[in-house]
């Protein structure tokens, strides 16, 4: 049961106070009735109405993101950017964030949503949650720094990673540059850029493609997003079964 100020605000119908004045002019209606009164009580699955238009209840969300470069990962900032400025104004449900972050210059798939449990099991060290990138690298990486990654690295400060995989998409000597796709089943703080840094390479590009069973979709341009499919739904909450 909700009072029914929060079952609207929780549905971007308005703010609390616009809620409030919504309901007191009588634009409201609970199973088919005017209700004028912010605290009554509504179940989840009422036939709630404003000005005749129905508002069903969805407790939590899930959105599938295409995060472009110089963007935060972050709910707010007072002068920049972040991916919750990104969607859509009806959209923007409470307590929606991202899970784990991008670095402000990373791009790739990003997931939003509000179900706070479900962020905390893709996070957790324990699940072990396989995150795949594609990265542009200043250096050359070879069979040597694929064993390396592939037997788990130590970085300059001491950190010791957990074994990744590597697979090396192309090389170029001349330009002292390669492209590789790696996975990884941690988060460290800029872990896949200080994992080349840690053998002589910069990162100058870097895009998630895979979090888990989910894929960044090749028709997602960069800055948009979607809703996440019942099927991809299902293959998230399996990962904590």
């Amino acid at each position: 049961m909700l009072r029914l100020d929060k079952f609207l605000a929780n549905m971007n119908v308005g703010s609390r106070s616009q809620v409030h004045e919504i309901i007191k002019r009588g634009r409201v209606t609970v199973n088919g009735k005017v209700c004028r009164s912010a605290k009554q009580k509504v179940q989840e699955n009422a036939e709630v109405a404003v000005d005749g238009l129905p508002v069903s209840y969805q407790q939590y969300h899930y959105f599938l993101l295409n995060k472009p470069a110089g963007v935060l990962s972050a709910t707010e900032d007072a002068r920049q950017k972040t991916v919750l400025d990104l969607l859509k104004k009806q959209d923007r449900y409470q307590k929606l964030a991202p899970v784990g972050r991008l670095d402000k210059d990373t791009t790739g798939l990003l997931l939003l949503t509000n179900d706070g449990q479900l962020a905390h099991e893709l996070l957790a060290p324990e699940y072990h949650v396989a995150k795949t990138y594609y990265a542009l690298l200043a250096g050359v990486a070879d069979e040597q720094t694929k064993q390396a990654v592939e037997a788990g690295l130590t970085l300059k400060d001491g950190t010791a990673l957990k074994p990744g995989k590597l697979r090396i998409l192309s090389q170029d000597p001349d330009k002292d540059r390669s492209e590789i796709e790696i996975v990884i089943t941690e988060g460290k703080y800029h872990q896949v850029k200080r994992m080349f840094a840690s053998q002589g390479m910069k990162v100058l590009k870097l895009k998630r493609l895979k979090m888990g069973p989910l894929a960044l979709p090749a028709d997602l341009p960069a800055g948009n997003y979607r809703e996440l499919t019942a099927g991809e739904l299902a293959a998230l909450k399996q990962l904590s079964l």
